[in-house]
């Protein structure tokens, strides 16, 4: 599945097969905090990220280093984003050929191809950052790693898994 061909196909049927990134900001009264996140496609679940006070390529490095790390994926993962300055650099060219993974870009200048990240920070953004006035990086980092890590991931409803959290849908059909 290739997901800048004009189909935009966000719907895989198992988990590690293809992977979403994408970089927002955070303000805090330190100055903005850069978020870096991968998502599975297959769960939604967020398998990686990373948060920084520079949009360096270290960033999306991390956060897709973290993924590798905890899933494992086989080579042949897809892993889309946008055509950020970051993604395209020989840095992370040189991370994806270590690990076997297959880059997808969006088409220049078409938001939609990378709806399923835009759609997690509004999510992020709407329940958890806009209700908050952070004063420092790290009051910023602990409430998003708890929004991510305890609630997004494995409480929070999802209307694309039936209305299971990512965790609990992963566990269910891994079950099956």
């Amino acid at each position: 599945m290739h997901l800048t061909n004009g189909h935009r196909q966000f719907e895989v049927n198992q988990a590690n097969q293809v992977y979403v990134g994408d970089i927002t900001y955070i303000y805090t009264q330190e100055g903005w905090l850069y978020l870096a996140v991968v998502i599975d496609l297959y769960s939604r679940q967020i398998v990686g990220w990373s948060m920084a006070e520079c949009m360096k390529t270290k960033l999306v490095n991390d956060a897709l280093i973290m993924a590798i790390w905890q899933r494992k994926p086989a080579k042949g993962l897809l892993w889309h984003t946008d055509r950020g300055s970051q993604y395209a650099s020989d840095n992370h060219r040189k991370l994806l050929k270590q690990h076997g993974i297959q880059q997808s870009m969006s088409r220049k200048g078409n938001c939609w191809d990378n709806a399923v990240s835009e759609s997690f920070f509004h999510t992020l953004k709407t329940e958890c950052v806009n209700h908050e006035n952070y004063a420092t990086h790290e009051a910023a980092k602990k409430s998003i790693f708890d929004y991510i890590e305890v609630f997004y991931n494995r409480q929070r409803l999802h209307s694309n898994n039936g209305y299971l959290s990512p965790v609990e849908f992963e566990k269910q059909f891994k079950a099956a």
